[in-house]
């Protein structure tokens, strides 16, 4: 993952602060009327070291490590049950995220400008949330941990954290996101219905990804739902309903937003909380103010096709194909509202969208007839255009090797395959939501609720030596990376290995030139930025950057 820098945004927001103190303090005080709910919630029973109980709402651990979690209730039950099964991890993952600041804002006293920002930013995210997501936060929010205080109290951090993907997308430039998706129906699939498989390529580090939880939610009002999650996250990134509704979420191009309204993930949850069709997801949407650029993926059981939903600040659109079956999305709009956008046009042009749309247009040809596994190899599958090999961990791949998770829908049977780790080349356990909703009240055991005659098995590429180069890479480079930081030398042998596990990608090449520019080796440097220029590069301005060192080393070199 690159070096996050932090935002001289800040700095300049920091001046302001005195002038919205009103408008930050109505929204640090904000607190959701939690006395309408009656709750019925007992403490926890733990059966086993990773299996609890309340009632009939469960958390326990499956054979592949994912979590599976059952919850009903009313708004507020929801959110203290979660709180209390899931309070662990929860507090596991706040752990992970705020070291993950600590780690990108070192300093004490930018952390307390950024703890400023957070509350000046989010200061009329409040104004958009429904109530009855600001009762399942708070819900939660009883069980976080009392350690990250200083951040925020635990109610207004825990929203926070539901509008940190939406900053992830708008910081695109960090690499954060890359999410690649596709569906299929009609004649393109063997059986002709609808199949929709995604990666949610959302990096933060292995650890955020380490435990993932499976959500089976029962609502007091509104449709039953699955959903993939981590702890203290209610809103959907991937999910289906009880209605054969998906969703999963895509970014799209994005400025640095000026002040948080709805996270696209409430938005989403809603969709699938209320929503059983395309058109009654469409006017979910219109009627939520967003904050960044996202497409929302919608797959319908009840319409048998998919389409998009384009969504940012200022511009709304529905894109569906004409006299086709497939839809292909990457992280770049395709609507007629968008078609003059030129922040997309240019994203467009410059990042790696447009070639992961392409790849999958590739992949889905090769494949006429789209079965689930079909759909995970291709969601799997680390090569560009062509079958060129461009490397391990080349955001041109559908398959980064970072992936948060891969998922695949079959909406009309109510049946979803989740990937377990690493990334999504573990096994891809299966469910069944009608057996789920239909049975998950008589499992006061509460064993594990997959239906594993039907999981497609871990990807053969675990078991290679490529694989275990991959991961010797991913060491290295942080060494590279870490000696580039602290302009300090290592050991040669180590920059030859770094080259002999990745040769194909053109970041390797060129992390090796900039370690041999810094150490005043130019001839070596030149020669590792030429070999760059050789391979896939991932982006434009990547190649730009890679030019101009070029240029800046052959002066050296006169």
């Amino acid at each position: 993952m690159p070096q996050i820098h932090f935002p001289k945004i800040y700095v300049l927001l920091g001046f302001t602060f005195l002038l919205v103190s009103c408008g930050v303090k109505k929204s640090l005080n904000d607190l959701p009327n939690i006395s309408q709910y009656k709750t019925d919630v007992v403490q926890r029973h733990q059966l086993t070291d990773s299996t609890f109980v309340i009632g009939n709402n469960f958390l326990t651990k499956n054979q592949q490590g994912l979590y599976e979690l059952y919850v009903s209730g009313n708004a507020y039950e929801l959110g203290l049950k979660t709180g209390s099964l899931t309070r662990e991890l929860f507090q596991e993952q706040e752990q992970v995220f705020i070291e993950k600041i600590d780690d990108l804002v070192p300093s004490e006293r930018k952390q307390n400008m950024l703890r400023k920002f957070l509350a000046w930013f989010n200061r009329k995210m409040y104004k958009h949330v429904d109530e009855q997501y600001k009762a399942e936060i708070y819900g939660i929010s009883q069980y976080a941990s009392k350690d990250y205080d200083r951040i925020a109290e635990p109610y207004p951090r825990v929203m926070y954290f539901h509008g940190a993907h939406d900053i992830g997308h708008a910081l695109q430039d960090l690499a954060l996101v890359g999410c690649s998706s596709f569906a299929a129906w009609g004649n393109h699939t063997a059986d002709g219905k609808l199949l929709i498989g995604r990666n949610f390529d959302f990096y933060a580090g292995d650890d955020f990804a380490k435990n993932k939880i499976i959500a089976f939610v029962a609502p007091d009002e509104g449709h039953k739902f699955m959903s993939v999650t981590w702890g203290g996250m209610i809103g959907v990134v991937s999910g289906m309903n009880e209605q054969g509704l998906t969703v999963t979420i895509n970014a799209g191009k994005s400025k640095f937003p000026l002040v948080a309204k709805t996270p696209i993930s409430l938005v989403t949850r809603e969709i699938l909380q209320y929503a059983s069709t395309i058109d009654e997801a469409i006017a979910i949407a219109k009627k939520r103010e967003v904050f960044v650029s996202e497409s929302i993926f919608v797959g319908s059981a009840k319409d048998k096709k998919a389409a998009l939903i384009e969504v940012s600040p200022h511009n709304f659109g529905v894109y569906e194909v004409e006299n086709g079956n497939q839809l292909v999305c990457s992280n770049h709009f395709q609507s007629a509202a968008y078609a003059k956008d030129k922040k997309n046009k240019k994203h467009i042009f410059e990042s790696h969208s447009q070639y992961r749309y392409e790849r999958m247009e590739e992949l889905l040809e090769e494949a006429p007839k789209v079965t689930p596994a079909s759909a995970v190899r291709i969601l799997r599958n680390k090569k560009g255009l062509d079958d060129k090999r461009i490397g391990y961990g080349n955001e041109k791949a559908l398959n980064q090797l970072l992936a948060h998770h891969g998922i695949v829908f079959q909406p009309e049977d109510l049946k979803v395959w989740v990937s377990s780790n690493p990334y999504q080349l573990g096994e891809f356990v299966t469910y069944d939501l009608n057996e789920v909703f239909g049975t998950v009240k008589n499992n006061p055991e509460a064993k594990p609720i997959s239906s594993p005659a039907e999981n497609i098995e871990a990807d053969p590429f675990l078991h290679t030596l490529a694989y275990k180069h991959y991961e010797r890479y991913r060491d290295l480079k942080e060494q590279i990376t870490a000696a580039l930081a602290s302009e300090e030398k290592i050991e040669s042998s180590i920059v030859s290995e770094f080259v002999a596990v990745n040769p194909d990608f053109w970041e390797v090449h060129f992390l090796v030139g900039k370690y041999y520019y810094q150490n005043d080796d130019y001839q070596e440097a030149l020669d590792a930025f030429e070999m760059a220029m050789t391979k896939e590069i991932t982006t434009v301005p990547d190649q730009e950057n890679l030019e101009k060192y070029i240029k800046k080393t052959k002066r050296k070199l006169k």
